[in-house]
């Protein structure tokens, strides 16, 4: 799936990357005074450019417009009446909204989770209740300074999860035991299923001692710093085995793949890597060129997987 990195540098900030299909999209947040303002540096905060206007009112128009027959329901009937999400031919389909934060973070955390109260009380945000992650219309996931011990410190609710460390989750212990295995964490997004009643899994003992689906969505590490540039214009044997082991320790916990700062240059190699991640797994490309990634296959190339991006 595709993650919109950075999405607020583009000229429609969200709807770029929903009229593409991206079902995650980015952004960075600073707070001053009582203001969360989205910018990647302070000397780009414009005063009209905040984490509410370019996010999440646009997102709770949307959400609010997809769902208003249900809500003419009776209030017993809307309990249990499914929440619907923004992409009209995949309904169950979850958007993700990572937002990174960049200074205060116990103050943004306090901002961001008043922000959300319109759409925890519309019941539009994926959560945890304490046993089972139930999947709503938004996932809310935290990123960048983001104190791991405000997303843990209720272990009977959470709505806002965390985006966990990938270059450190195969040196860590305590990889939860999670039942059904890690390729059916995938169900957490129903596409066109009535909602079940079943729980999605079992959480471990003590789902608090490590990352795992019920704390974090997704398992990120910039590609750059942790698998290195592929100087030989390909991956070493060493760097694709590292790239295993990493997706191997993510999928464990339950946890979606993403790497960010992949080389964007030349075009060839930078699509030889997202193929190269596709086929090993990654559960999330995160690119910056939206248009080029929903324009083409990322499946093997004609000449199969092998075959060199510069031929």
């Amino acid at each position: 799936m595709c993650h919109s990195h950075n999405d607020y540098w583009r000229r429609e900030p969200l709807y770029s990357a929903i009229h593409v299909g991206c079902t995650g999209v980015e952004a960075d947040v600073w707070l001053f005074g009582n203001e969360l303002y989205v910018a990647h540096r302070t000397s780009s905060i414009r005063p009209n450019r905040t984490l509410d206007t370019l996010y999440l009112s646009p997102l709770k128009e949307i959400l609010d417009h997809k769902n208003m027959i249900p809500d003419l329901l009776g209030p017993g009937d809307v309990i249990n009446t499914p929440r619907y999400g923004i992409f009209d031919t995949k309904p169950r389909q979850s958007l993700v909204l990572l937002v990174d934060f960049k200074n205060k973070p116990d103050e943004i955390w306090n901002r961001v989770d008043a922000l959300l109260a319109p759409f925890r009380d519309r019941r539009y945000l994926t959560y945890f209740n304490g046993s089972d992650v139930v999947s709503g219309p938004l996932t809310v996931v935290v990123s960048g300074d983001a104190p791991f011990n405000r997303v843990i410190e209720n272990s009977t609710y959470r709505d806002i999860f965390y985006d966990a460390p990938l270059h450190d989750l195969d040196s860590l212990p305590g990889i939860p035991s999670l039942s059904p295995p890690p390729a059916a964490v995938s169900n957490i997004h129903v596409d066109d299923m009535p909602p079940s009643t079943e729980p999605l899994s079992q959480p471990p003992a003590d789902p608090l001692s490590s990352y795992s689906l019920y704390n974090s969505y997704y398992a990120s590490t910039s590609f750059r710093r942790s698998i290195g540039y592929p100087f030989h214009s390909s991956l070493t044997q060493p760097q694709l085995d590292k790239i295993r082991r990493q997706i191997r320790a993510a999928h464990a916990r339950g946890l979606k793949v993403r790497y960010w700062s992949i080389p964007p240059w030349p075009i060839g190699l930078r699509d030889y890597l997202w193929r190269v991640l596709v086929r090993e797994g990654v559960d999330y490309l995160s690119v910056d060129d939206i248009e080029d990634v929903r324009r083409k296959d990322w499946g093997p190339r004609k000449g199969g997987w092998g075959k060199k991006w510069w031929r």
